[in-house]
């Protein structure tokens, strides 16, 4: 395994963080700034300001495992899959903006059962990505979740479509989950 490349992996990893914690961070910069002494108090976010949120996280983890895919894995190279790589992503945005994200098998098989539809949102979500709706959503409670579809391109197709009849894309989901309040972000 060439040591440039796992670097290089290991750098864009880093930087696709940074990068979508920092349009997070744009996102939510109506949001009050509060000391540490303030943070306990929540920030509530509108429908619309969430479904924003996710569109933009959407974009950004869709372009993250497609192009890390495309550009930095190679199957013999003992490198981890890139959908692996962006969940570690995930644990991140998680733990600095309290937004859970998660895969959805959609068409194909599923890498792992934790990306199998579980929920009555998640079976619903499926239906509609199969039909070609780009996303679906729900309010519940405090929680907005949204499901976008995640394209499987030829690629990807090796191994969650191993018997395919042909290389056309397939589609996979992507599960964003916002709270709606949440304790404010403190600044130090």
């Amino acid at each position: 395994m060439d040591v440039s490349r796992t670097g290089c992996f290991s750098g864009l990893c880093t930087s696709v963080v940074a990068l979508v914690l920092g349009a997070s961070g744009l996102l939510l910069a109506d949001e009050p700034s509060t000391s540490n002494a303030e943070s306990n108090n929540p920030v509530t976010l509108t429908v619309a300001e969430a479904r924003r949120q996710a569109e933009v996280l959407h974009s950004a983890m869709h372009a993250a495992v497609q192009l890390t895919h495309h550009r930095y894995y190679k199957e013999d190279e003992g490198l981890p899959i890139p959908a692996v790589v962006v969940e570690e992503m995930f644990r991140e945005i998680a733990a600095e903006q309290q937004v859970e994200l998660r895969w959805l098998a959609v068409e194909g098989q599923a890498m792992n059962t934790d990306h199998k539809a579980k929920t009555e949102f998640e079976h619903a979500a499926v239906k509609a990505l199969k039909d070609g709706k780009g996303n679906h959503e729900e309010v519940s409670g405090d929680l907005y979740r949204r499901a976008g579809a995640i394209t499987l391109r030829n690629e990807c197709l090796k191994c969650h479509v191993p018997d395919r009849k042909s290389t056309e894309n397939r589609t996979a989901g992507l599960i964003i989950t916002i709270p709606l309040k949440r304790k404010a972000v403190a600044v130090e």
